[in-house]
């Protein structure tokens, strides 16, 4: 039977995710809940992680490396942030032990840009970038990391050189739920409207200045012209993600295209929107990259 080497966690604001790896890097159980940051500081970070290493029968000596936000400043020990330029190996030599407990449990540390003109911070992306990337990766990468709060960063010799947060997916939950657009979308079913939304993308692309009025369109067309409320869904989608693209490719693209770091349906929105453009996106799954960036870490910090 194959046993286990440790344990890796991505702990973010709502979510909990742990897998029991060998040492090959395989998994061999995995946990997943919404006891996030923000659960786990009322019910305990300890007590949230031990019932899930009980339930997948993790020994007692098994190290865990955890990444995301228990690093946070409100979360189980402050890991800190590496600045910018931030090599990734930086990463795995700040990772912060938690005191008092009987295992080692290792966070890893966030990584800031603490330029007064571009102020940015990022958590738990930095794993996933280490995932995709590798340690030392050679010559100039682009990486984008969709979500909630969606990521655009350069690396160039496996060191982070920049990065960008764009409140995308924030801004669709708000703007579709909380203004005039939630009459638009109200019933919108499941239903996939691509060419609303390419349209959308290209439109907000070309001309982000216009973004207000874009979105309003969503809207107007409708009451208009007619249209379903999942081609308005995907209109307020497009449009969200045009102008954030407009801004993540205003500088050079390096040759090997963009790193796109998604999972379920945003990778498939954020695939549809580069091909809206002509732009070469490579996909990668968000948990895939997560789990081999802890793996990296792991194996770095424990085999040293």
């Amino acid at each position: 039977m194959t046993e286990p080497a440790y344990v890796a966690v991505d702990w973010g604001t709502s979510s909990f995710r742990l897998w029991l790896i060998d040492r090959a890097g395989d998994v061999l159980a995995e946990r997943r809940s919404g006891e996030g940051m923000l659960a786990a500081a009322k019910a305990g970070f300890a007590a949230v992680l031990q019932s899930h290493l009980a339930a997948v029968e993790a020994p007692d000596h098994l190290p865990v490396l955890v990444c995301g936000m228990a690093g946070a400043r409100t979360g189980w020990v402050e890991a800190g942030y590496v600045d910018t330029p931030a090599p990734l190996s930086a990463i795995l030599q700040q990772a912060a032990r938690v005191p008092g407990e009987v295992r080692d449990i290792r966070i890893l540390p966030g990584i800031a840009q603490r330029d007064p003109n571009t102020p940015d911070v990022m958590r738990g992306e930095e794993t996933q970038l280490l995932g995709a990337l590798g340690l030392d990766a050679p010559g100039e990468a682009l990486v984008c990391m969709p979500g909630t709060h969606s990521k655009w960063v350069r690396v160039n010799n496996g060191t982070v050189e920049q990065f960008s947060t764009f409140m995308t997916g924030e801004l669709f939950s708000v703007v579709s739920r909380e203004t005039i657009l939630s009459l638009a979308v109200a019933g919108a079913d499941e239903a996939e409207d691509v060419a609303s939304f390419k349209a959308a993308v290209i439109a907000a692309f070309e001309a982000p200045a216009y973004a207000a009025n874009l979105l309003f369109r969503a809207r107007s067309r409708q009451l208009l012209f007619g249209g379903t409320p999942a081609a308005a869904r995907e209109t307020v989608s497009g449009t969200l993600i045009g102008i954030e693209l407009a801004a993540g490719l205003s500088r050079t693209v390096p040759k090997a295209g963009i790193t796109l770091v998604a999972s379920g349906r945003l990778a498939m929105l954020y695939r549809l929107a580069f091909d809206a453009l002509s732009v070469s996106a490579a996909p990668l799954e968000a948990d895939e990259a997560v789990r081999r960036g802890l793996s990296m870490a792991a194996a770095a910090i424990w085999t040293r």
